[in-house]
Formats: structure tokens, C-alpha cells, sequence
């Protein structure tokens, strides 16, 4: 199915300006000018009409990812997918040459042709499922509080057992968290964490009084007192993961994946997930662009009425 294209694109846009660049300077054959004329005035309406932008240094690689999630969801093939993407690199890129825009949004955004190989998301609603299918005991109210921090704050398991108590900032609901190399940051999570923390505590109170004084204090305890294992995390995730019906297998490091996509969905900007997940480099950091637009796409399969018309997709 044909892009549909706009009566006239707004002049901030340099749509028109792009495409006699590249007639009169690279000097394109007509039928890939009329492809690329296709695809940037497709999403110059998509982006003004359907999004609300008005200008070029508005547009994030969310809005470009949304395009071609609406592109999937018309019957495009991977392929056509994939040319729209190359032809908003090349627009964006040239934005960037005329002083119009300060980054590519574009480059960030992923190939279709990699998607097949992003790990499977789990939806916010399965994991809130989970969540509440802790037991109200001891055990069950320690599971809850280790699920509730791993997919609040994103932490890596080897981090979450590493807490110690001292680490927890309840009031200012923030965590001091050792990743990599020993590095320290610091992790804010939300309220439904912090109230599942509140509620373990006096439990891990009743626990520690079966250890033996060894100096360390760690957040998280098994019922003879002593730190929990990364072992043990896995298993009562497994045995969480048994009880619920929208949840195949999942790995602790799933709710990390988990955690940066949905913000990525929120809008929050790409640095600012590099910040809360202590990755060292922005480009550790993109498979989540690869992730959330594969994870977009499905969940436009699954739920947009015409997601099935035309193609397989």
C-alpha cells in the first residue's frame, strides 16, 4: 500500500529543498526520487498530522520508530520497511548538513532486518500479574519486594543480591547500586517498590537474628539469615513464572529489558536509561531502540484492527 502523501508539507520541513538535492546534486533516477519523494512526505504528515509536530528538531527517534510501526501495520514488508528507514537516514543526515536539526533521530533506530533476533518483552500488564501472585508470608512478601526492585530500578541480579542495607534510601526511594567494575550509581524506583520493601523488612529483621554477626548487613536474606544467592533469585522467579498465564520462561535479566523498554516508550531520553542502567557506552545502551521497535511493532500486530490486512509483516 502506497504512503499517502500531503496536499503541501509545511516549509520548515525542507521536504521539497531535500529532494531537489538530490536530483540536481547526486543526481538520482527519477523512480528512486519518486521513492524517496514517497517516503519523506509520508512522514513529514505522519509527523505534523498524526503526531503534532511542527518542526524537524521535534522529531526523536520515538516519532520515527512510531512511522514505521505504522508502516508494518499497513502490510509493508520488512524490506519497505527498511527503504522508508534509509530514506529518513538520508533526510535526517541532510537536516543536519543545512544547520536544521543537531542529530540524526533516524541513525539510532534500528534495521527491520534485525528485529528477529531481539528478545522477547514482557508486557507491563503480565508483569503486574506476577507481582500479584506473591503469597502475603514471609517468603512471598521477600519475592514480591526482589521482583518489584528488579524490574522497578532495572538492576542486574548480581547487583540486587549485592545490596546491603546501608544501600537502601527508603524515604528518598533511591538505591546506591555497585554495578561493573565496582562503579557506583544511584537508582531511583517508584512507590509500589518501596511499599513492597516496607513490608519485607521486618521479616528480614526476624531472619537476621538466626545469623551469625559477620559485619555484613545485605537488603535481601534467606530465612537462615544470610545474603540470598543469585541461585535462589532464579528460582523463585521460575516459581513465580509457574503461577501466571501471560508468562513463558523469564530470566531476572528480562525484567531489566523490561524496565528500559517501557521507559523508552514513556519518552524518556536514551541517555538518561544509559544513566539508571550503568551501561559505560550510549551503544550498549541502543538494543533497547531495537527491542522497543520490535516490541512496538508486535504490539501493533496483535491490537490495531487493521494490523493484518495486506501482508504478513
Amino acid at each position: 500500500m502506497a504512503t499517502r502523501e500531503p496536499a503541501g508539507p509545511p516549509a520548515a520541513w525542507l521536504a521539497e529543498a531535500f529532494l531537489e538535492h538530490l536530483e540536481w546534486e547526486r543526481n538520482l533516477s527519477p523512480a528512486t526520487l519518486a521513492a524517496y519523494r514517497r517516503e519523506v512526505l509520508g512522514f513529514v504528515a505522519f509527523a505534523h498530522e498524526r503526531l503534532g509536530l511542527e518542526r524537524p528538531p521535534q522529531v526523536g527517534g520515538g516519532a520515527v520508530r512510531a512511522y514505521l510501526a505504522e508502516l508494518h501495520t499497513r502490510g509493508l514488508a520488512p524490506r519497505s520497511v527498511a527503504r522508508a528507514l534509509a530514506a529518513l537516514r538520508s533526510y535526517f543526515r541532510f537536516l543536519l548538513g543545512e544547520g536544521v536539526v543537531t542529530i540524526n533521530p533516524a541513525r539510532a533506530v534500528p534495521h527491520p532486518r534485525d528485529l528477529e533476533h531481539t528478545p522477547a518483552i514482557a508486557d507491563r500488564y503480565a508483569i503486574e500479574e506476577l507481582l500479584e501472585s506473591f503469597a502475603d508470608t514471609p517468603a512471598g512478601r521477600r519475592d514480591r519486594a526482589v521482583v518489584e526492585l528488579l524490574y522497578a530500578a532495572g538492576l542486574r541480579v548480581g547487583e540486587l543480591v549485592g545490596l546491603d542495607l546501608a544501600d537502601l534510601g527508603l524515604a528518598q526511594r533511591s538505591l546506591r547500586v555497585r554495578g561493573k567494575g565496582r562503579k557506583e550509581r544511584l537508582v531511583p524506583f517508584g512507590r509500589p517498590a518501596a511499599a513492597a520493601i516496607a513490608a519485607y523488612l521486618p521479616d528480614r529483621a526476624s531472619w537476621r537474628r538466626r545469623a551469625a554477626a559477620d559485619g555484613a548487613e545485605p537488603l535481601f536474606v534467606n530465612q537462615r539469615g544470610g545474603r540470598l544467592s543469585d541461585r535462589s533469585v532464579r528460582r523463585l522467579l521460575d516459581a513465580a513464572v509457574r503461577r501466571g498465564s501471560e508468562l513463558g520462561r523469564l530470566h531476572p535479566h528480562s525484567l531489566r529489558h523490561a524496565f528500559a523498554t517501557h521507559l523508552l516508550e514513556a519518552g524518556m531520553d536514551l541517555r538518561a536509561i544509559q544513566e539508571l542502567l550503568g551501561h559505560s557506552s550510549l551503544a550498549t545502551t541502543q538494543i533497547y531502540t531495537r527491542v522497543d521497535l520490535a516490541h512496538l511493532m508486535e504490539v501493533h500486530r496483535r491490537s490495531h484492527p487493521k494490523a493484518r490486512r495486506g501482508g504478513s509483516g
